[in-house]
């Protein structure tokens, strides 16, 4: 009897273990690496522009992210920015990068889809890892952010593919040489080529001591739009004359000379920019309204730009709890006009706290000289509270 009670519940303990085993969902090994991040930038910005002064909080940027790998060799990402309204292209929820890139080469990497332009060192830097209120203007204007052609604000990014890689090691096993080369659609994030001419952009960069980067960069193509003008032999052109393609191509033809050296908490860095190609009077910030269509060329700024920054980031104080308080100045000068009577000059100064790896705070003061108003200087201060997660 007892060994008869014994064998059904070994026979009712087989049983249980086979249900749960089937009961068990194998779960792909790509959604295992599947990685969920993202940031918030809050921020506090007073401007004493001479009419028009301002003070207010504003929420910089938030953002989510999705990275991971498949089949070991190629990796993900999509990243979602979802902070503003929905009226304004520059604040408005949007895609921000959709790429997917095969590694399996160190020295020969492909990525395709939506991503940084590959020009400057400080165009794919992280907002927060940059430091200050902003990036610098030139990187703004000529790198794809708020770009003076006209096209709306695209967080340095175009849709396109390139060629990336790092080689050439030396006895310890460091790279000294990368290389970075696309074509992209020319027309900024989210948007399909207008003008059917793609932009290349690429740079070279060595790396002679640990930490130190040395570069040069790249751009070639065009700027598009589909609507109507009138050039300056008053002839008008439209999108609706079947006879004329009311497609007006603006040359973009740009170089920047880089450096940088990054060690032991010390960030010093700078970067000089130099821009061919004329504008468009006005920049789209939203597809629908009339901007989007006026082709019609801004005449001020004429067909050249130019700007250079410098920068140091400086540890002050190590706290516990991987802490720390850094001390930082800028100089920031760009000329929309490749001349100094149009040149806007940024003096900045301040603090920058981080509280673990999860949490900064940016402060900063700047002076403003700018020739382009009746009253040229003017300050700014900006505080932000930033975290990751």
């Amino acid at each position: 009897m007892k060994k008869t009670i014994i064998m059904a519940l070994m026979a009712v303990a087989s049983v249980s273990a086979s249900a749960q085993q089937k009961q068990t969902i194998e779960i792909p090994s790509w959604l295992s690496n599947v990685k969920l991040s993202g940031y918030g930038m809050t921020q506090y910005q007073y401007s004493g522009q001479k009419d028009a002064e301002s003070n207010s909080f504003n929420i910089r940027m938030a953002r989510i992210s999705l990275e991971g790998r498949i089949a070991g060799d190629f990796y993900w990402k999509t990243q979602i920015q979802f902070n503003g309204n929905t009226s304004t292209l520059g604040s408005s929820p949007r895609m921000v990068d959709l790429f997917a890139e095969w590694q399996k080469y160190e020295y020969f990497k492909v990525k395709i889809g939506q991503f940084k332009n590959p020009f400057t060192f400080e165009n794919p830097m992280h907002p927060i890892d940059q430091g200050f209120m902003g990036y610098s203007q030139n990187v703004s204007k000529l790198a794809g952010f708020s770009d003076r052609a006209g096209e709306h604000a695209s967080n340095g990014r175009d849709i396109g593919l390139q060629f990336q890689g790092d080689f050439l090691k030396n006895a310890n096993g460091r790279n000294l040489l990368h290389y970075q080369i696309g074509v992209f659609n020319g027309q900024g994030t989210n948007t399909k080529d207008v003008d059917n001419q793609k932009n290349v952009i690429g740079g070279v960069w060595v790396m002679p001591v640990s930490g130190m980067r040395i570069g040069a960069f790249g751009w070639t193509g065009s700027y598009a739009r589909k609507g109507t003008w009138t050039d300056e032999h008053d002839a008008s052109y439209t999108a609706d004359i079947q006879e004329r393609s009311g497609v007006r191509k603006l040359s973009q033809n740009r170089y920047a000379f880089s450096f940088e050296y990054k060690q032991d908490g010390w960030t010093v860095r700078s970067e000089y920019i130099h821009s061919t190609g004329k504008a468009f009077a006005k920049s789209i910030t939203n597809f629908n309204d009339a901007n989007a269509k006026d082709c019609n060329l801004n005449a001020k700024i004429g067909d050249k730009a130019q700007g250079v920054y410098g920068l140091v980031i400086a540890p002050l104080a190590q706290l516990p709890k991987n802490s720390r308080i850094d001390v930082k100045a800028r100089y920031d000068m760009y000329q929309p006009n490749g001349k100094s009577n149009m040149q806007r000059t940024q003096y900045e100064a301040g603090l920058n706290f981080h509280i673990g790896k999860r949490i900064s705070i940016l402060t900063e003061y700047a002076l403003i000289n700018d020739k382009t108003l009746a009253k040229h200087n003017y300050s700014m201060a900006d505080a932000e509270v930033c975290f990751r997660f």
